[in-house]
């Protein structure tokens, strides 16, 4: 609950700051003493399975409601008109709580809401009390009466506590108003213009736009690295051998992308041998995540930050249309490209490309040939590990609510997660770990995975907190497999029945007649960010 009301504090601040860059209008009252910036974040193989619509809206077992506390009553006064509230009606409802200059008009209208029992507005009044809570509004009814009048529509005893009122809403079946998209557009546009064109119901959409959620930065304030420079090994003596590195192998080139650079920009547009790719990682869910960068017609995507989340994952978007994408996904969600098929007529999805976590010491170790991105990006930064998320990184609490959850694991369990034709499974990376190599199947396919090198532990410093040691993930391959395999005598070499040895690349594992199999792609995340996209999924090391 601290956490909640630190980072509410936070976007308090920065919201703030928006409308004072902008002209706008904000209450007098002294914040909460918290301080954010703009650019910190409070954002068809096999493999790559078609990710369903179902997924995307998925609606598994609901999660507990908060404790009811006492409630000041809400009062619509004797006379307002409680008969149904028209589409068109709506429409000026939706208008009056942000283009009214005074403050009768959005008092008038909740009462109208709420004397009408008009449960379509509960999102807009969820949305009114973060408008208020971050002094994106600062006329007309306060966060205690929105709480208050959420409390008499929905009959619950929430009160004012935004998260409680998102992870609430997220189990319920509700549907909002006409015209809600845009209007939310509208709102936050108070923080940047920008975001009116990503909100707007014209474009289709592939998610419930409700649980779309502002992260605390404007579009690109998390900036993402385009074709990065690369440097030698010999020239990066500021990266230690036991820092942890996203590994890249493509057409026997190799890259290593250091999490203490990463994590302040959370995504790079780049190219390793000869193919565009995006390695957008979200550090709230613990997901880096390789997608080929190849549109189907030819061109090819580069990623931004929205400054959006949904259910605490965020969502990327496209240079070329601005849609807006889902980072664990991999589909369209709201925009132009929603609904669009690939060449072969199967939903638009981004294809997996391999990444693995690693430690600088271990990938240089198996790919002297690498080279490493340079930290000198062009940003002004304190790219030490921990800096940018130590605190966050360390705890075992999520910094947004997600209303869909499991306790089969620890909410921020590193899991390894595999898509298979319709099938989903999550390996609990500390079980796997330990075993170093696993023989298991996912559908009917069946899969070894190969984690001989244990997990990677980050030691770092966090301007906050101070000295911090989190774990960062674990260096997982998964591999096609047609026999029983052990492992072998060092972390790349497996053993099969016959005693023979087989060796572990980047591409395959190689046999010794030469025989292969191929690799498949999959990733690492926490168990939170993969459950609220696949609750349908199998789970191994559970136990």
């Amino acid at each position: 609950m601290q956490r909640r009301r630190t980072l509410l504090s936070a976007l308090v601040l920065f919201a703030a700051a928006c409308l004072v860059a902008c002209g706008g209008e904000h209450d007098d009252a002294a914040p909460a003493t918290a301080t954010a910036a703009p650019d910190a974040t409070p954002t068809a193989s096999p493999e790559v399975a078609q990710a369903t619509a179902a997924e995307e809206r998925a609606t598994p077992t609901r999660t507990p409601r908060p404790t009811p506390t006492p409630r000041p009553a809400f009062e619509v006064p004797s006379g307002v008109d409680s008969g149904p509230i028209s589409d068109s009606e709506a429409a000026n409802l939706l208008n009056a709580f942000i283009h009214s200059p005074v403050d009768g008009p959005a008092q008038d209208a909740l009462w109208r809401i709420a004397a009408a029992g008009d449960q379509r507005f509960v999102a807009v009044l969820i949305d009114m009390l973060f408008a208020r809570l971050t002094r994106l509004i600062s006329v007309g009814p306060d966060r205690f009466e929105y709480g208050y009048a959420l409390d008499y529509l929905t009959g619950e005893t929430i009160g004012y506590d935004y998260f409680s009122w998102l992870r609430w809403y997220g189990a319920t079946d509700l549907v909002p108003p006409p015209g809600y998209l845009s209007w939310k557009g509208r709102l936050l546009a108070n923080i940047d213009e920008r975001f009116q064109d990503f909100l707007d119901d014209q474009h289709p959409s592939a998610i419930r736009v409700e649980e779309i959620v502002w992260g605390g930065v404007r579009p690109d304030g998390i900036p993402p690295l385009d074709l990065p420079r690369a440097i030698a090994p010999a020239e990066a003596d500021w990266l230690g051998s036991h820092e942890a590195v996203f590994g890249i192998f493509i057409n026997g080139e190799a890259r290593a992308y250091p999490l203490r650079i990463m994590d302040w920009h959370e995504m790079t547009n780049d190219v390793v041998g000869g193919v565009p790719f995006s390695l957008a990682y979200c550090t709230l869910c613990g997901a880096g995540i390789a997608y080929d960068g190849r549109a189907p017609n030819g061109e090819m995507y580069t990623f931004g930050t929205s400054g959006f989340l949904y259910r605490s994952n965020k969502l990327m978007y496209d240079r070329l249309t601005a849609t807006l994408w889902n980072q664990f996904t991999g589909r369209p969600v709201l925009g132009e490209l929603v609904g669009t098929t690939d060449t072969e007529g199967n939903p638009l999805q981004l294809s997996l490309l391999p990444v693995v976590l690693t430690t600088w010491g271990d990938w240089l170790a198996q790919h002297p040939e690498t080279d490493v991105i340079d930290i000198n990006t062009g940003y002004y930064r304190p790219y030490e590990p921990g800096a940018a998320y130590g605190e966050y990184f360390a705890e075992s609490s999520t910094m947004f609510p997600v209303w869909i959850e499991s306790n089969e694991l620890g909410l921020k369990n590193f899991v390894y997660g595999l898509r298979i034709g319709g099938d989903r499974k999550a390996y609990r990376l500390t079980a796997i770990a330990k075993e170093r190599v696993v023989n298991d199947a996912v559908g009917d396919q069946p899969v070894v995975l190969v984690a001989a090198r244990g997990e990677v532990q980050t030691e770092g410093r966090n301007e906050r907190i101070g000295p911090v040691v989190y774990d960062s993930g674990g260096e997982v391959r998964a591999f096609e497999r047609d026999r029983f395999f052990a492992p072998g005598d060092d972390p790349d070499a497996l053993l099969d029945a016959e005693g023979g040895e087989w060796r572990v690349t980047e591409e395959a594992l190689i046999g010794p007649g030469g025989e292969r199999l191929e690799r498949i792609n999959g990733h690492l995340a926490y168990w939170f960010g993969w459950y609220a996209f696949f609750p349908d999924t199998a789970v191994y090391g559970a136990n």
